[in-house]
């Protein structure tokens, strides 16, 4: 039988407000009841704390916890009471025509000064309470709104934050689409050019090399698999996925295929880039050398670290009577796509120099 933990049930807003409220005004009375007893002691008035304490309490914090309680629950149900500064002056002139009269009465029914004897009793008594009732109603008025104005600029922060994080987590969903429809697009095209190289010894008749090349597809295709369930890897397993392929291709090229490999180190062990980054990269250089002409490749394949970035240069002869290859966009393409959704700092830029066809793509470099 499954068991479900039994949540306590939370406390209502607004027993917690109250709640809170009287504590402050508790706090308030206790400091209020100290400040007069230190003072009755040194003016050698004889007092007594508790007696103080209970004055306090009763005659001061009693009604400003009313205000206070009914003010904080008033605002939290109806915000537009205070939405524009009209309505906190016409709120704050209703509070001084209802509640002082109102604190008054009862402040004089606790002291016995509701029985005037004269007009001169009655205006003493209203200075009085006006003191007192003015300057305790302006500011817990005060003090309420300051707090309620925070809180709304407190929730408006809040709600900035998580809309900032939804967004966020929505365009990290998207990105992570975006990079998985690449995925799904590039492992067809590097299976489907893999196969056309052992398709191609199967038509030349040589069974033993055909057979080794469907060994080596195997390995390749083994690591293509497991790179697809990747967000990275390292370059240095991406330079020996590249020897393998090339070792597919040689089956099919022969001695033609020459591909020199500058600044092969330790540190591409510890540089991190799209899975299957480079096959790309020499698969574009071998269709626009290898297949354009009978002599041997040229193609060039170096690291270099620099700064906060690896560079990875692969060239190739750019020859004039080449022909357009229309399936050689694809993987330039798909490579600068995927290498954007790694980092931002990381790049492909493709570009002629001295008549050689130029892909250099720049990683950045992890620091501790």
């Amino acid at each position: 039988m499954t068991q479900h933990a039994i949540s306590p049930p939370s406390t209502p807003p607004a027993v917690r407000t109250i709640a809170i409220v009287v504590l402050s005004w508790t706090a308030i009375s206790t400091l209020g009841a100290l400040q007069t007893y230190s003072d009755n002691l040194r003016l050698g008035v004889d007092s007594h704390y508790p007696s103080l304490l209970v004055t306090w309490f009763v005659e001061y914090a009693v009604p400003l916890i009313v205000l206070s309680a009914g003010l904080i629950l008033a605002l939290a149900r109806w915000p537009g009471l205070i939405a524009r500064p009209r309505n906190v002056f016409l709120l704050f002139v209703g509070l001084v025509l209802v509640f002082q009269p109102a604190q008054w009465t009862y402040m004089a029914w606790l002291r016995g000064y509701l029985h005037i004897a004269s007009v001169d009793d009655a205006r003493r008594l209203l200075m009085k309470m006006l003191l007192v009732g003015w300057f305790s109603t302006t500011g817990t008025f005060a003090a309420i709104l300051a707090v309620h104005y925070w809180r709304q600029a407190r929730e408006r922060e809040l709600a900035w934050q998580r809309s900032q994080t939804d967004m966020l987590n929505l365009r990290l969903a998207l990105e992570e689409q975006r990079m998985l429809a690449l995925r799904a697009q590039f492992e067809p095209h590097f299976l489907f050019n893999a196969l056309n190289a052992i398709s191609a010894l199967v038509r030349e008749g040589d069974r033993t090399l055909a057979l080794g090349g469907i060994g080596r597809l195997s390995d390749l295709l083994r690591y293509a698999l497991s790179a697809s369930v990747r967000n990275t890897a390292t370059v240095a397993d991406e330079l020996q996925f590249v020897r393998d392929y090339l070792d597919l291709q040689r089956l099919r090229y022969g001695d033609r295929l020459q591909v020199r490999i500058e600044g092969d180190d330790a540190l591409l062990h510890d540089v991190d880039c799209p899975p299957l980054l480079l096959q790309p990269l020499i698969e574009n250089a071998l269709r626009h050398d290898l297949d354009c002409h009978d002599g041997p490749s040229d193609i060039r394949l170096s690291f270099v670290s620099g700064g906060a970035a690896l560079t990875i240069r692969v060239t190739n002869p750019a020859l004039a009577q080449a022909s357009p290859n229309p399936g050689a966009g694809l993987g330039l393409a798909n490579t600068r796509e995927r290498l954007r959704l790694m980092h931002p700092t990381a790049t492909l830029r493709t570009t002629l120099q001295d008549g050689r066809f130029v892909a250099e793509v720049r990683l950045p470099l992890a620091r501790e």
